[in-house]
């Protein structure tokens, strides 16, 4: 549901929409270059460079790969060297199906990455966290390569009065603990109205509770992906109870090798769980007595690449699309921005720069090319040089339009 589905989407999307995306687009001339027709047509950059992560390693890789191809490009895959059983696997598949001059996925470690990075490409995309990302921008530098960041950073929920708290805990329940939290665009935090904290917080657990009745072991729910981040992880929960915040979770088994969802109520507005990207099963949940108040919370912080509302009421929704920058945008909803093939996908400064899927995943790994045919007659090699009296009556006439 959550790679398989969306990858063979976008596949059937491109195929569906291709040869319109693929047209040639007039433009208009201005009458001053008349007679003449003007038009763009799209072209393939050349090799596109796609560096995946470790969370979602199947989405992560195919979908700009989709687009990329849809593009008419030749591709370069780099899986993460944390998910190293299905970086072999995938090199197996692409190999076993695509020539090496067309597609081809390399493995290895850092080092492979680094290496992979340095590349002359004519477009790189990367998936994964922030400071990665300024690492690939810089090696992407060397040779002008142009890129496209997906980061991620400190998505924030707002609950509005208006709405229904069982169905928002239910949604962000949802969206947050889906892989264990470990998803670039789940709530990373929650506003809510300072009277219904506690109410909100122990609906979220509840619906957590559904859906992941036991957590070790259980195949509907995911472990960290590695020892340091468990640890990471640990380490912000006990920050936090030390300085007085109160933790909900569905089970204490929380020292074995899954995390069990865990809401944070009170958290220090100093602790790393309020200033860095959790990316694990933990929700903070900070009180608010008005919208300008939530709204000044998260415009301190940098912008997120999602932004979820949850609210009845168009004039507040209208109110948080226009006080709250974000990548992308679910309205009473959690990540079902992302799995829209109409919608481009990207972050915003921190949060990522560019966009993809669908069109406008075919425009990003496009040359735009500009052309210009004259037609009968070329004014301006008329009018000059010498440039004369009839070059300046109509210089003053353009200059008057």
């Amino acid at each position: 549901m959550l790679e398989m589905i969306p990858v063979l989407n976008a596949i059937r999307h491109a195929h569906r929409n291709l040869a319109a995306w693929m047209r040639p687009e007039t433009r208009p001339v201005d009458l001053t270059f008349q007679p003449g027709r003007a038009w763009i047509r799209y072209e393939p950059l050349g090799v596109i460079g796609i560096i995946a992560p470790w969370n979602y390693p199947l989405l992560l890789s195919l979908s700009p790969l989709v687009d990329a191809i849809a593009a008419g490009n030749r591709v370069m895959i780099k899986p993460s060297e944390l998910t190293p059983c299905f970086s072999k696997l995938l090199h197996k598949l692409i190999s076993s199906h695509f020539d090496t001059t067309e597609i081809t996925v390399v493995t290895g470690g850092l080092s492979t990455a680094r290496e992979f990075a340095r590349l002359p490409f004519d477009h790189l995309i990367f998936t994964g966290s922030t400071s990665i990302g300024r690492e690939v921008m810089k090696a992407a530098a060397e040779n002008l390569t142009p890129v496209t960041l997906e980061l991620g950073g400190k998505s924030p929920a707002i609950v509005c009065a208006d709405y229904s708290l069982e169905k928002a805990a239910r949604s962000i329940a949802f969206g947050k603990f889906l892989n264990a939290g470990q998803t670039c665009i789940a709530p990373d935090y929650v506003l809510v109205p300072s009277n219904l904290c506690r109410e909100f917080a122990e609906e979220v657990i509840t619906r957590a509770q559904r859906a992941y009745p036991t957590i070790q072991e259980n195949p509907d729910y995911s472990t960290i992906i590695n020892e340091r981040h468990r640890a990471r992880l640990l380490d912000a929960l006990a920050e936090a109870k030390a300085g007085g915040a109160t933790l909900l979770t569905t089970t204490p088994e929380s020292q074995q090798a899954a995390i069990a969802p865990t809401v944070v109520l009170g958290a220090p507005a100093g602790c790393s769980l309020l200033q860095d990207e959790i990316f694990g099963p933990v929700l903070p949940i900070v009180s608010y007595e008005t919208l300008e108040e939530a709204f000044d919370f998260i415009n301190e912080r940098p912008k997120a690449l999602a932004l979820y509302c949850f609210s009845n009421e168009k004039i507040t929704q209208n109110k948080v699309l226009e006080r709250v920058s974000s990548g992308g945008v679910t309205i009473n909803g959690t990540l079902l921005h992302i799995a829209q093939d109409g919608l481009p996908f990207g972050g915003v400064g921190p949060s990522g720069m560019g966009a993809y899927h669908g069109r406008d995943g075919f425009r990003r790994f496009s040359h735009v090319r500009s052309v210009y045919k004259v037609r009968m007659l070329n004014v301006f090699e008329q009018l000059g040089p010498p440039w004369g009296g009839l070059a300046k009556r109509v210089a003053s006439l353009l200059k008057r339009r």
